[in-house]
């Protein structure tokens, strides 16, 4: 039995993927805030697989990720995918501590500490996909604390890469363009929605990097809208 671990699974990319990997061999643990939202991703996966946990905590707190930690058990898991995440869109000269320390918590603290404590335990042929952003690479007004927080895991990811390769842990780095979820409903502005990817195109490429042999690592993988970026 594989055991693959999703946060921010309750929508959007998460939940794609989830939908994605959904197999006979394999207990997916899905992580979201949204209890309601997260019943649904269950329902939509679980006659697919041979088994679906919950795990309801908040990632923007050590404590809600050392309760995660310990719910998934020390059972060791195959796939951990860094999805969840939060955007705080306003100029820098308007983020609040709160909504710093927030971004900073989910985006980098979680991944960060999850990466930290299932590593060691991951078996050869076991991946990490952090997904990204194009954020991660470029700036953008009015998204300064998620460019930060985009590119402080692009750095720590690739150092964490290095160190896994002689345990052949695969780490795949997505950075997707912007891509249609409900994250954009609480994000003030006329935004394109039309021109954006969809989850599913991320999640059918993260199926595929996984797909490859596992001596074969498809590193970093950057989607983009022929539509054109926003």
């Amino acid at each position: 039995m594989k055991r693959y671990l999703i946060t921010g699974a309750s929508r959007g990319i998460g939940r794609a993927i989830a939908e994605k990997l959904a197999a006979k061999d394999v207990e997916l643990l899905l992580h979201g805030r949204d209890t309601v939202a997260l019943a649904q991703t269950q329902k939509a996966v679980e006659s697919q697989c041979a088994k679906v946990a919950l795990l309801i905590h908040d990632l923007a707190t050590a404590a809600g990720v050392s309760d995660l930690i310990a719910e998934v058990g020390k059972e060791r898991i195959d796939l951990l995918v860094n999805n969840a995440g939060v955007a705080v869109v306003k100029s820098f000269t308007e983020i609040t501590p709160i909504e710093w320390e927030q971004t900073v918590g989910v985006n980098i603290t979680a991944p960060f500490m999850l990466m930290q404590h299932f590593a060691p335990r991951m078996p050869p042929g076991s991946s990490i996909v952090n997904i990204l952003s194009v954020a991660a690479k470029s700036g953008f007004a009015n998204w300064s604390a998620y460019c930060m927080s985009k590119f402080a895991l692009e750095g720590f990811s690739q150092c964490v890469r290095e160190e896994l390769r002689d345990r052949k842990i695969r780490v795949i780095n997505v950075y997707p363009a912007a891509t249609d979820t409900n994250i954009w409903n609480d994000i003030e502005g006329n935004w394109p929605r039309g021109k954006m990817i969809s989850p599913k195109d991320v999640a059918s490429a993260v199926a595929y990097a996984l797909s490859r042999p596992t001596d074969v690592a498809l590193e970093n993988i950057t989607l983009s809208s022929l539509a054109g970026n926003i």
